[in-house]
């Protein structure tokens, strides 16, 4: 069996759950294993059609009240019982920052090996992947052992699954009651501060409009998020304006920021650092507006224009704006 973990929002996976259920299917497609899920939390039931629609026959419930909110290492020590009990040929999970603090714990109580952010996996006698590291800049070839491997999806390496669940039937769901106790608990989430409404998500975003030091201060995004606005997206900084305290560290892309993947990746003022090319390195496309045309944001870009965002923006704010209209 091949066993993939599912975050989701009231049953619905998110898009690194969904990438992690194609290289799931991938796996299972080679070694001829049955494809199955795991999730938990509050509607985590109602993620089995989306499993379903993924390839998966079952979608195991680790059923706790107390698991509504993230808890790492009660979770964690859910999912060592699970698959001790299941002794899954692989646990596939995504690459997001609770996933792999869950899937370390996971490695940890288990004694069993664990690959993060992998590329690519070649399941054999050893098993082979190659994964990220060092933020992306480098990659490494390895081989997996162990009764049960575990490993999680590098962002973004993998199309997200379709999971609109179609003439697709959902997959069985199979309950899960683990034993944990209350010192499981020492960690977890005790409060939520709610996203600003009808803003777009920078992970999910199909535009992101982002900026760096040559934005030049904070009132010099004005025109970022306008430009923003008008194409549906969401506004993402570098490291330097966070540290600057222009923006907020959640719009920051890059190796300790978010890893985007959107459609268009809008570069205002920005060099093009080793660690924010990795946080956007599955953009599709890339327009760089920098002054400096040896930049290395410039050099990897789709388009680039050579001149001052200050001057450029206002163009490229007033030519969206026409086309909207007509």
């Amino acid at each position: 069996m091949i066993l993939v973990v599912i975050e989701h929002s009231a049953g619905t996976p998110d898009r690194l759950s969904a990438e992690a259920l194609t290289l799931g299917r991938t796996v299972a497609g080679a070694t001829g294993e049955p494809l199955e899920a795991v999730a938990w939390g509050s509607g985590a039931r109602d993620a089995a059609a989306a499993a379903g629609a993924a390839g998966a026959t079952t979608l195991h419930v680790v059923e706790d009240d107390r698991l509504a909110e993230h808890a790492p290492e009660a979770i964690g020590k859910a999912l060592a019982q699970l698959v001790g009990s299941l002794a899954p040929a692989a646990v596939i999970a995504p690459s997001s920052d609770r996933a792999g603090e869950v899937m370390a714990h996971v490695a940890a109580r288990s004694d069993l090996p664990l690959a993060a952010n992998c590329t690519e996996v070649r399941p054999g006698d050893p098993w082979q992947v190659t994964r990220q590291r060092w933020g992306g800049s480098l990659l490494e070839e390895a081989r997996l052992e162990g009764s049960s491997r575990l490993l999680t999806a590098a962002p973004h390496a993998f199309e997200p699954a379709v999971l609109t669940a179609g003439t697709a039937a959902a997959a069985a769901v199979k309950p899960f009651t683990p034993d944990l106790s209350d010192r499981d608990f020492r960690v977890r989430v005790t409060a939520r501060v709610p996203a600003e409404a009808g803003k777009v998500s920078l992970a999910d975003a199909r535009v992101v409009v982002s900026g760096g030091r040559g934005v030049g201060s904070a009132e010099g995004f004005a025109q970022l998020d306008e430009l923003a606005a008008l194409l549906g997206g969401a506004v993402g900084v570098s490291r330097v304006v966070t540290s600057a305290g222009w923006r907020p560290h959640a719009q920051q892309v890059g190796q300790t920021g978010t890893r985007v993947a959107p459609d268009l990746y809008i570069a205002c003022g920005i060099s093009g650092a080793i660690q924010h090319l990795v946080g956007m390195r599955s953009a599709k496309n890339v327009l760089a507006i920098n002054t400096d045309r040896d930049a290395p944001m410039v050099t990897r870009a789709t388009w680039a224009v050579i001149g001052d965002l200050h001057t450029v923006l206002p163009a490229v704010i007033a030519e969206v704006k026409s086309a909207q209209k007509a």
